[in-house]
């Protein structure tokens, strides 16, 4: 048996796994960004794991940033306290169980590789959709994790007119492509903007569910958010001549938000010259992961069964 964590910026997802990464019980608590009180956070759920599973074997952890080989967090999304962490040790200090930490996006698709939609495929992209936008890239069947670990931040792309001055990150992928950095940020902005006495910040469910009922403003910004992750992915399409690019992330199991940006996608290649040339022949598919929600942990539990092994 081994313990599962899938760390993000709202919520930490954790569970027990056997050997098969199957998942016998999960939960889920909210994220705290004190680093202290995080760190005895996943301390107390591995303590409790262990009385009802003596043989937990070891954790693995998913996780957002730029993570080295050894566990050392360079960044940690949006996860400030974590930064220049080396989460591994941090870990094996207070549980006293092997632990191997990964970038969430580099987990799904390890995940997606050993028990999902990138079985047999060896050459395939990861997107994950959540408060940022995470990427995992495998070429040769291995994860291409770049000069620095770094390889794989899709989120930084930019993807519009920059500003004049400032911080261009607001062009970005990650304020523009992710779910709360992206869709939810812009449509509670355009609310307030409408109707400044609003204090409701309503999430993708609610604006989803506003676009379906006819709300114009709803509509709007889904229409927008579309083409601009749409934008994104022709251009790591291009880039990487990827199989597929498989999209995660709790997004990624709404049926007409996966509808929406296949065909969105699709209309931006007939659009481009070049791009429009290959579909059916170069192009990869744009596809649900399969893991959804799930994939994190089941890729991090990969890596630790590998290291126990």
């Amino acid at each position: 048996m081994y313990i599962g964590f899938d760390i993000g910026g709202t919520s930490i997802k954790y569970g027990v796994l056997n050997e098969q990464g199957e998942i016998i019980e999960k939960a889920m608590i909210s994220t705290n960004h004190e680093k202290e009180s995080l760190l005895q956070d996943l301390a107390n759920i591995t303590k409790k794991y262990q009385q009802q599973y003596p043989d937990i074997k070891g954790i693995g952890v998913s996780a957002p940033g730029i993570i080295q080989k050894d566990g050392f967090m360079t960044t940690a999304g949006a996860i400030r306290p974590l930064y220049e962490t080396n989460l591994k040790e941090e870990i094996e200090q207070r549980t006293g169980l092997p632990t191997a930490v990964e970038n969430d996006a580099n987990a799904a698709a390890i995940a997606e590789k050993w028990l999902g939609a990138a079985q047999g495929i060896d050459n395939y992209l990861c997107m994950v959709l959540g408060t940022g936008v995470g990427g995992g890239i495998v070429i040769n069947g291995e994860v291409y994790r770049g000069a620095h670990g770094m390889a794989g931040e899709f989120g930084y792309m930019m993807i519009n007119e920059l500003p004049t001055a400032g911080n261009i990150e607001h062009s970005s992928l990650n304020l523009r492509g992710a779910v709360v950095g992206g869709l939810s940020r812009l449509y509670n902005a355009a609310r307030k903007k409408e109707h400044p006495e609003t204090e409701e910040t309503l999430g993708a469910k609610e604006i989803f569910q506003r676009a379906e009922d006819g709300e114009p403003l709803a509509g709007q910004i889904l229409a927008r958010y579309y083409e601009e992750l749409a934008s994104g992915l022709l251009s790591l399409l291009s880039a990487f001549d990827p199989e597929v690019i498989l999209i995660g992330g709790g997004i990624s199991a709404n049926e007409v938000f996966m509808t929406g940006l296949q065909e969105k996608t699709l209309e931006l290649a007939k659009r481009h010259g070049s791009i429009s040339f290959l579909l059916g022949k170069t192009i990869g598919e744009i596809k649900q992961a399969k893991l959804k929600n799930d994939a994190g942990m089941i890729g991090a539990v990969y890596l630790v069964k590998q290291l126990v092994d």
